[in-house]
């Protein structure tokens, strides 16, 4: 149980003298116990270094102290090298900045927690780049890579990171700063100026290197991908750099204060093979044929993986459109260079050799930048694509590493299957067939005590097969837990004692990550696991929501592998919280290890009730971005609202996130009182005593009440109790009136659509509503509104306030009333068309598990975004829509009748742009590029989405006090910047009434609903 540690001098001497965040409290410790291994280890506490001084000054008091330091970027670590019962830094929020690029030397050097995908940013301008390309680039840091010697997919070419790092300044355990690599320079200052290697470490390691000659030259692999204990073999060649024996030391030897890089020149093209074979054997039998045409990768992808990906809605459209339909294995291989001739000719070449390898051969080209990328995307999901299959069961990095000579491929991975078989287990293949590293995890349960022995014995069977194929057991990951105890073995006893000694003369206290590389614990010691033998194998949460389809929450909440794609800081939807505050609790992954923790007791106090968990929650907008980002797919919005119904059991609501909740039931009374209401946006003291008060932002301006709200009488009611029948010669049915009632209007001659205004577009929008009708209207369409309008009157509501606040018994009843009013028209085929992307899509989603039943799923099927029904949106997300289409997904005109969604061709002329701002749940649902295709198909405006994450506002959030900050700072990462690039003529588009409300706040833009624009059009 991580409990709360006293006063004690190590963390008082600390926080005295280190300047970064230095945080010992239950919750951090517990989220620093984990990395993507199958371990967790409790660390004496955390330090977050805010400059490269105090990494020493950290040190130092450490020594002093007696405590182990444990250097930690990432936390992607499979082998377990970043946790262990040490003081964890972390340089990845405050040191990660490049320090100075040579573009003529083509070196930089940078700080241990710069990540790689930032790295190359930085570098674009330049034409170089970082050619070591992990998996995990959209997060690792350049200090974990350097400390567990990663490789990537185009190590055949440009080698691993010992090849491409030049020098590393770092602080040895006595507390001397030194240079390691050819010069004794590095950029910066510190308190400590760095000195030349250090005579007595270095020459000791030459003595230990050079007396063990012969014993390197018979042991190590001779294969590119060898990364197992410490490269006294690199020390022996000619002009080898010192900075070579700590790249792969894994945070043992010395802590890496500062980097240098080898960069290369980026190709101009790159293009790309798909290989597909009948199956795996011939594919890897391939690979030493397409090694010898010198391309810059060849990945492998098994048929189980490609199976998978189709499975998963962020990989599905590039799966079935650019890799093989049938079950076969594929290798992708990429040719990169300046002459796109010349790399045409090389995948003809590349088609030749394949189809000479045997029958049943296909090579398909990805010649196009953006399908070539779609498909590197897949690759690079890999591990967590093959994380995410269901089960028990789960793949487990045990020889996912395994790097053997290229002729051996074929023959090692029979005899792996073989040993996985007589285990009971199964296994998918990817990774580097390029250079023989084969990325392969048999599905195991780690809570099952004969699982674990199966794993302990799979490590021993592979690891010998390994060394009879002249092979390395350790060629990617490095060595960490999981394999340092296999060394000796793999390499013998003489080496392992060299590696002690080495270990030895940099570290003499082992102050420096203990028990890695020497020294390692049994690899399945279960009491280091985070499964371990005190876990509960099953564990039941009371829930409100059903879920069955994960098999439980707690399941659910487990799925979380821990591999960190929810701390990219790219411009995609996750994590916006993370992006701006750089803490681990605000990822994804952080709030699942908190959920993980506090459900099975381990953070004490009230579990998934407690302070702990609602810390973790306290910055998660609900933006669902992780439902479809996360390659686990981890629900986070909706585990939050669990764990706030629960705590509102216990603690009860604060008032502002009652009324705010209760907002759709307050909002009639209150919107007869507009002019009332309105005065705290005109008043300053009412501001600020709402924020006394309720802590609602005095400088946040509320949405304003409308004069006159939407009513549902400006649309006729469809009854929902008759079957729509249609008049054969109009198609409009029989039982609705011919006249609509609108002021303009004609008679419509087109299908019904029910149109489900939403309460903030009714109350403080009714613009958006009239436009959608005008919209409809124009079209051809007979837009509707249900005739039960809910109790007492009280138009229809999704629940989304309730939701979000964690009232989920009142959101079910809210929810049951409106799908009893909806799904009589939906069994009738008629679509259920929203304007708020948050209200409508909760009927294709949070409906489903909140009242799971017969009328829940013909609602969900026939629930539409208005721009995914007028876009003709028929993706495997959407439901489908009802009314008769053509091709494009609109009616047939009558005969004699002009078509008035007749698609506009976009014009060339020059005029405002458009720019359109998509809405979270719109984006995790699939569906964000709508609203550019009905533009474009019905109005021809070419619009531009604006690359960026949530834009803050979050509902209510952004209006809080306590949260404003972030809510804006969630805007400045790309949408308020790409506003005011802007010019101040263009149109600014945004479905969601909160990101128009932020947009407002953040720019002083006023954004647009599209059924606005598109209304003006056709009105044009």
């Amino acid at each position: 149980m991580f409990t709360s540690h006293g006063p004690s001098p190590l963390l008082d001497r600390l926080r005295q003298n280190v300047e970064g965040p230095v945080r010992f409290d239950p919750l951090t410790r517990g989220l620093y116990a984990t990395d993507a291994s199958m371990y967790q280890i409790e660390p004496l506490g955390v330090v977050l270094p805010r400059t490269l001084d105090d990494i020493e000054a950290t040190m130092a008091v450490a020594r002093e102290e007696g405590a182990p330091v444990l250097p930690r970027g990432a936390g992607t670590s499979q082998c377990g090298q970043t946790v262990g019962r040490a003081l964890v830094v972390d340089t990845s929020r405050h040191l990660d900045r490049v320090l100075e690029v040579d573009r003529r030397a083509r070196t930089a050097w940078v700080e241990p927690g710069v990540v790689l995908d930032r790295l190359n940013r930085r570098l674009s301008p330049t034409g170089l780049f970082f050619p070591v390309d992990v998996a995990t680039a959209s997060r690792a840091t350049i200090g974990g890579m350097a400390g567990n010697n990663s490789g990537g997919a185009r190590s055949v070419r440009y080698g691993i990171m010992a090849d491409n790092v030049l020098a590393i300044e770092a602080v040895l355990a006595d507390g001397r700063v030194a240079v390691f690599g050819p010069d004794d320079r590095s950029p910066g200052s510190g308190s400590h100026a760095a000195s030349p290697v250090p005579g007595d470490v270095m020459e000791t390691v030459h003595r230990i290197a050079a007396r063990e000659a012969d014993e390197l030259e018979r042991r190590i692999p001779a294969v590119l991908r060898h990364v197992a204990g410490y490269n006294l073999h690199r020390l022996r060649r000619p002009g080898a750099s010192p900075a070579e024996l700590l790249v792969g030391s894994e945070g043992t030897l010395a802590f890496f204060r500062r980097i240098k890089l080898r960069l290369a020149r980026r190709p101009a093209r790159r293009v790309l093979g798909i290989c597909s074979f009948p199956s795996l054997p011939d594919a890897l039998g391939a690979v030493r044929h397409i090694v010898a045409l010198d391309p810059h990768a060849v990945e492998l992808l098994d048929h189980t993986l490609t199976g998978l990906a189709r499975e998963n809605p962020v990989y599905r459209a590039t799966a079935d459109t650019l890799l093989p339909r049938a079950a076969h294995p594929v290798l992708l291989v990429e040719f990169a260079g300046d002459d796109g001739r010349a790399l045409s000719r090389r995948l003809a070449r590349l088609d030749d050799v394949v189809r000479g390898t045997g029958r049943g051969r296909t090579v398909a080209r990805a010649e196009d930048p953006a399908a070539r990328e779609a498909i590197w995307a897949v690759r690079r999901a890999a591990l967590n694509i093959v994380m995410s299959g269901p089960g028990h069961r789960r793949p487990v990095s045990i020889v996912e590493d395994c790097a053997v000579p290229l002729p051996a491929l074929a023959e090692f991975a029979a005899e792996v299957e073989e040993i996985f078989a007589r285990h009971g287990t199964s296994s998918s293949w990817y990774a580097h067939a390029s250079v023989g590293c084969l990325h392969v995890r048999p599905s195991l349960d780690v809570k099952d005590p004969s699982d674990i022995a199966a794993l302990r014995a799979i490590a021993e069977e592979v690891h010998a097969a390994v060394r009879r194929l002249a092979g390395s057991h350790s060629g990617e990951h490095g060595d960490g837990i999981l394999r340092s105890e296999f060394i000796a073995p793999m390499l013998g006893p003489r080496l392992a004692r060299a590696f002690r000694e080495v270990k030895d003369a940099f570290d003499p206290r082992g102050m420096m990550n203990p028990g890695k590389i020497v020294g390692a614990p049994r690899m399945d010691d279960r009491e280091l696991f985070r499964y371990g033998p005190r876990y509960p194998r099953a564990l039941a949460l009371p829930t409100v929501t059903d879920w069955a389809e994960s098999r439980g929450m707690a399941h659910a909440v487990e799925a979380c592998n821990n591999n960190g794609a929810c701390r990219a800081m790219d411009p995609g939807v996750m994590c916006p919280s993370y992006r701006v505050t750089r803490e681990e609790r605000d990822t994804t992954r952080g709030r699942a290890n908190a959920l993980r923790l506090a459900m099975t007791g381990q953070l004490g106090g009230e579990g998934l009730a407690g302070d702990e968990v609602a810390e973790a929650l306290e910055l998660c907008v609900s933006c669902k971005a992780c439902r479809r980002e996360c390659p686990a797919g981890v629900d986070m919005a909706r585990m939050k609202a669990e764990v706030l119904h629960l705590r509102s059991r216990r603690h009860g609501v604060p008032l502002r996130e009652r009324l705010f909740a209760f907002l759709p039931r307050l909002a009639p009374v209150a919107s007869r009182l507009p002019w009332l209401l309105n005065l705290r946006n005109r008043s300053g003291a009412l501001a600020r005593l709402g924020e006394r008060t309720l802590g609602i932002a005095a400088a946040a301006r509320l949405p304003e009440w409308h004069r006159r709200p939407w009513r549902c009488g400006e649309l006729p009611h469809l009854p929902t109790g008759q079957t729509v029948a249609t008049d054969d010669r109009t198609d409009v049915p029989t039982n609705m009136s011919r006249d609509s009632g609108i002021r303009g209007s004609t008679a419509p001659s087109g299908p019904p659509v029910v149109l489900f205004v939403d309460t903030f577009t009714r109350y403080f929008d009714p613009a958006v509503a009239r436009a959608a009708r005008d919209v409809f209207l124009r079209l051809g369409y007979e837009p509707t509104v249900p005739a039960t309008l809910g109790k007492r009157g009280r138009p229809l509501c999704c629940g989304r306030t309730w939701i979000s606040a964690g009232f989920l018994d009142r959101a079910r009843a809210e929810l049951r009333h409106t799908l009893a009013a909806l799904a009589p028209l939906a069994r009738q085929g008629l679509p259920i068309l929203g304007l708020e992307p948050s209200c409508l899509l909760t009927l294709r989603d949070e409906a489903l598990h909140l009242c799971p039943g017969d009328d829940a799923r013909p609602v969900a099927r026939h629930a539409l975004l208005a721009d995914e029904f007028l876009a003709g949106a028929r993706s495997g997300d959407a439901p489908t829509a009802a009314p008769p289409a053509t091709a494009t997904g609109h009616r047939t005109p009558q005969p004699g009748h002009a078509d008035p969604r007749a698609p506009h061709p976009p014009t060339d002329a020059p005029g405002p742009a458009t720019h359109i701002h998509g809405h979270c749940h719109q984006k995790a649902a699939g569906t964000a590029t709508a609203t550019a295709d009905a533009l474009a198909s019905l109005a021809g405006v070419t619009a531009t989405s604006i690359e960026s994450s949530c834009c803050g506002m979050a509902g209510a959030f952004g209006y809080t006090a306590k949260h404003r900050h972030t809510s804006l700072a969630m805007g400045e990462l790309g949408l308020f910047p790409a506003l005011r690039a802007a010019a101040p003529e263009d149109t600014v588009v945004a479905n969601g009434f909160s990101c128009r409300a932020q947009i407002h706040a953040g720019t002083g833009r006023r954004a647009r609903h599209f059924v606005e624009v598109l209304a003006e059009r056709l009105r044009g």
